[in-house]
């Protein structure tokens, strides 16, 4: 046999006649191959590993999510949406707070639900789930044409029964008590919502009543004892004895006019007796008699301000406050009278006062 035809191949004439072009030499192994040729390396290698159980793109390369009918979300009820309104106004209560004392305070208006009481206790749960480990105080109210809800919680009952007790006496005759759950409190409410008022008295409530309490022995800062203020008070004063008012009412020689007020209850009047010729007028109206700026229920006389307004009670003690009252309201010549009317009495002047007629020159 002859090796060297064996190991030079075919000779051109055995070459199949469809073979028109001369074959290339394959590549060298060692060449790096380009990118088509090595997609179709690649994917030739990927459909013999394949099998006709299992597709070339199996899950395991390529996921899709199929949702099912029993991958689907459940219908929501009622409830659900009732207790999502409940979670957004207790979120909504959130961005409203104030800081008291430490202590988160808010005041929510609502409109009206159907079994107000049960959806307020809902949002209380969202607020104390969100408020665990706060110190917190809302009032929260629904508002409506008829009878409507408020609902007072808290971190600590104290702070509840104190704005329960507060919130009475601002909405006295509008507001019954339904539930006392110590951290909650629930009553019927008429026509809350109605004035810009209502908002204001219970963000008002809230505050006062989520301030920390001071020692009640010991005075607040600023304060002043009433002994301090009537010592205040009779700094300013040119105070006068028994006999010297007495002498002031009968000295024509007093360019101004002189009154002598007895500010005495009519119960003390009656038990100790008057002075005839004093004018009478009643602690509580005084500065409205003698005020020259008011013109609702002042006096006639009092339209100046040099009057000599000499002021009795009964011991000389409310005198003195009620003298620099007046000073304060601009009647500087205002005073007292030393040791009130049971020194004048002790003092032996009459008890009836003839009135004194100032000569008019002739013109």
């Amino acid at each position: 046999m002859d090796t060297d035809a064996l190991t030079k191949g075919p000779s051109p004439k055995q070459q199949s006649p469809t073979s028109t072009s001369k074959s290339l030499p394959s590549p060298p192994t060692d060449r790096p191959l380009s990118f088509h040729n090595a997609f179709r390396v690649y994917h030739r290698e990927q459909l013999s590993n394949s099998s006709v159980e299992t597709p070339v793109f199996s899950p395991s390369t390529t996921t899709t999510t199929t949702a099912t009918k029993d991958d689907a979300a459940p219908l929501r009820t009622l409830d659900d949406v009732r207790d999502q309104v409940a979670e957004k106004i207790a979120v909504r209560a959130l961005r409203k707070v104030r800081l008291v004392d430490e202590v988160k305070v808010a005041v929510v208006l609502t409109f009206s639900k159907k079994d107000d009481a049960q959806f307020l206790r809902q949002v209380a749960e969202h607020l104390h789930r969100i408020l665990a480990l706060k110190e917190y105080l809302f009032a929260i109210a629904t508002t409506g044409a008829g009878p409507t809800s408020l609902l007072i919680c808290g971190s600590a009952s104290v702070h509840v029964q104190r704005a329960a007790l507060l919130a009475s006496s601002k909405f006295v005759g509008r507001i019954q008590p339904l539930y006392d759950e110590g951290t909650r409190w629930i009553a019927r409410v008429h026509k809350i919502g109605w004035t810009a008022y209502d908002e204001a008295a219970l963000w008002d409530v809230m505050q006062k009543s989520a301030q920390r309490l001071i020692d009640p022995l010991l005075p607040p800062p600023g304060s002043r004892s009433i002994a301090q203020v009537l010592e205040g008070a009779r700094t300013r004063l040119q105070r006068v004895s028994p006999q010297q008012a007495f002498d002031e009412l009968h000295d024509a020689a007093i360019p101004m006019p002189v009154l002598l007020v007895d500010i005495r209850p009519q119960a003390q009047r009656e038990q100790y007796g008057a002075i005839s010729g004093s004018l009478v007028i009643e602690r509580n109206v005084l500065e409205w008699r003698f005020d020259p700026r008011c013109t609702d229920g002042r006096l006639e006389i009092a339209t100046r301000y040099d009057l000599r307004v000499i002021i009795i009670c009964q011991e000389g003690y409310t005198s003195s406050l009620a003298a620099a009252a007046l000073q304060d309201l601009g009647l500087l010549n205002a005073t007292d009278v030393v040791g009130g009317y049971k020194a004048w009495k002790e003092a032996g002047l009459p008890v009836e006062i003839a009135p004194v007629w100032v000569a008019v020159p002739e013109v």
